[in-house]
């Protein structure tokens, strides 16, 4: 009894005794391991990784192009704000942008005739803004993730002379410059209605979508996918609640009112624009 208990003693100091000196083994204990460990390896918790935060996710910064107020000579209300809801849900920082000029001519909404009135791009499209707008001129492109252009004739009237000239068209000068420096930088751009033209003129090539290029009731603007090709472009027949990527261009198109769908479906086809947008920025 006496022998092991000296054993048990010797041990936990380090030893094992029996024999001579010259048979003694000794065991030096692992670093952070606790003397009750007869094995002297260290306690499993000290063996464990340091946790590292995880990383944090960073809001992708989106500018928003509009060209006026309302259909039918600025950008499409409904498109704006549903680009802007979807963003807004997706937690995108957003900065909105129009050009400093006029427009070409003032459409009473409640006629669909234009008036003598003139008016500002950059001041209508303060109003769906909420007045927050700026120069088209201050946007700097290191600044974003993305750009995203709404419809309304706007962009044919505003942004482009697209609706005197149709293919044969010139694009507003500073804007035209703006997706040439997103598509050279890699970065994405997301356009609905009829700003895919924009796309169409500036990238030859490109794929993209304005809807359906039979007209009926439903599509009316049919003949713009016939433009698109004409300008040798690849137009993809899709309906109101889907969107045409352009992998090779990070061009995301929808075509939003360019059919007489309901609201509704205009929203949901511009939120999977939106969507697919922010996943290649």
């Amino acid at each position: 009894m006496d022998l092991f208990v000296t054993c048990m003693m010797s041990s936990v100091a380090g030893q094992v005794v029996g024999g001579d000196s010259s048979d003694r083994q000794e065991y030096k204990l692992s670093p952070g391991a606790q003397p009750s460990d007869p094995n002297g390896r260290a306690p499993l918790h000290n063996k464990s990784a340091p946790t590292k935060p995880a990383p944090a996710i960073m809001a992708k910064r989106v500018a928003v192009i509009l060209s006026g107020c309302g259909v039918y000579d600025g950008t499409e209300i409904h498109e704006a704000s549903a680009v802007l809801v979807h963003l807004s849900r997706a937690g995108a920082k957003v900065q909105m942008f129009a050009p400093d000029a006029d427009q070409m001519h003032v459409v009473n909404h409640c006629e669909g005739k234009p008036t003598e009135e003139k008016r500002n791009v950059l001041q209508e499209s303060a109003r769906i803004a909420r007045g927050e707008v700026t120069d088209l001129a201050k946007l700097n492109v290191s600044d974003f993730d993305a750009a995203i252009i709404p419809g309304g004739f706007g962009v044919a009237k505003n942004l482009s002379d697209w609706a005197v000239k149709n293919k044969d068209c010139t694009i507003q000068p500073q804007l035209e410059k703006i997706i040439k420096m997103f598509h050279q930088a890699g970065k994405p751009l997301g356009m609905c209605c009829i700003s895919p033209i924009l796309a169409a003129k500036i990238l030859p090539g490109c794929e993209l979508t304005v809807g359906q290029d039979k007209e009926c009731k439903m599509w009316p603007y049919a003949q713009t996918a016939d433009a698109v090709k004409e300008m040798g472009c690849k137009h993809v027949n899709k309906d109101v609640e889907e969107a045409h990527v352009d992998v090779k261009n990070k061009l995301v198109t929808t075509c939003a009112f360019m059919c007489n769908a309901p609201f509704h479906k205009v929203f949901d086809g511009v939120g999977v624009m939106v969507q697919e947008t922010l996943k290649l920025a």
